[in-house]
């Protein structure tokens, strides 16, 4: 076994965000008292957008004062900054044409008018506000998934200043899930990167292997079982970079690199269309004349190639 891989550096959606102050949640009172102060600044999505301002230097979140209609609206308690602002996210009125089941839309007219997906902007905020977006989304997703309890099938409502649903009908509470999922660059004895082709994705389009944590297993055991299924190969060597929280809808991505034995690739075909080994020239070259797609700069499987390449793939946002 080699030296230990260094972890990954400038995930985004991983950094320092608000302070929780957790302790407040239980306060019945508190969405209240912080909706009813004009020194909260609120933080409203719609569907899956936000308003945002995007500049030379990045981008800022358009955060506002409490309106009226948001005593009405499911709010949740972000936290404090680092000024003792409280913080409160809320879920506005959907946006036009959009789909009830998911909140998304396919046209980008929201982004025209100023509202943004955190798909588009989270690479450009700054850490708080990337995880004041992420976390309202993440729970936006929750609520709009759990409205019924899972033992009696009633309606639930939320509870702890919205980190909490409470069945109606028995009491029973439901906390906010996270999908955890393990995804990997695997490396051959040449030292060559192992990247798959979803299926239905288009030419060209490329990352590394990923999938979900299964009951009773390790997160090391996700990994050799995931690599197995969808192309045949047994790992070892294998090792924790980092993790990114991936709010699309309720899900944590925990990245590891590992050592791939011998043999010939078998793929998944319900689950992959292709998958090679590439080199690092090979890489370099597909992205600089586009025959290689790879992941936004926003997913922790960008950095996993970027950290296995030895720098940063630069024009491609």
């Amino acid at each position: 076994m080699g030296r230990p891989a260094e972890t990954l550096e400038n995930v985004t959606l991983a950094g320092s965000g608000l302070d929780r102050r957790a302790e407040l949640r239980t306060d019945r009172h508190l969405l209240g008292r912080l909706l009813a102060d004009p020194a909260t600044r609120v933080l409203e999505l719609r569907g899956d957008r936000v308003a945002a301002d995007e500049g030379p230097d990045g981008a800022r979140l358009r955060l506002r004062a409490p309106v009226a209609a948001d005593a009405e609206r499911l709010a949740v308690f972000l936290g404090a900054d680092d000024q003792d602002v409280m913080h409160v996210g809320v879920v506005g009125d959907p946006l036009p044409a959009e789909d009830g089941a998911t909140g998304n839309r396919s046209t980008t007219s929201g982004e025209a008018a100023g509202l943004v997906t955190l798909r588009h902007v989270a690479a450009d905020l700054d850490d708080v506000e990337a995880g004041m977006f992420s976390t309202l989304l993440a729970l936006a997703n929750w609520h709009r998934a759990h409205g019924h309890c899972a033992r009696c099938g009633a309606p639930t409502e939320p509870q702890q200043s919205g980190w909490v649903r409470r069945c109606t009908n028995e009491g029973s509470e439901h906390y906010p899930r996270t999908d955890v999922a393990v995804i990997m660059s695997v490396v051959d004895g040449q030292d060559r990167l192992l990247m798959a082709q979803g299926a239905g994705w288009g030419t060209g389009r490329y990352s590394v292997l990923a999938g979900f944590l299964e009951p009773g297993e390790s997160l090391a055991q996700a990994v050799a079982r995931e690599v197995r299924e969808e192309v045949g190969l047994e790992v070892f060597d294998v090792e924790y970079l980092g993790d990114q929280p991936w709010p699309f809808p309720t899900s944590l991505m925990v990245g590891f690199t590992a050592r791939a034995g011998s043999g010939a690739l078998r793929l998944q075909e319900s689950e992959i269309a292709d998958a090679r080994w590439f080199t690092r020239d090979e890489v370099r070259a597909g992205v600089a004349d586009g025959s290689l797609a790879v992941s936004s700069r926003l997913s922790i499987s960008r950095r996993l190639v970027e950290h296995w390449l030895g720098h940063e793939i630069d024009g491609v946002r």
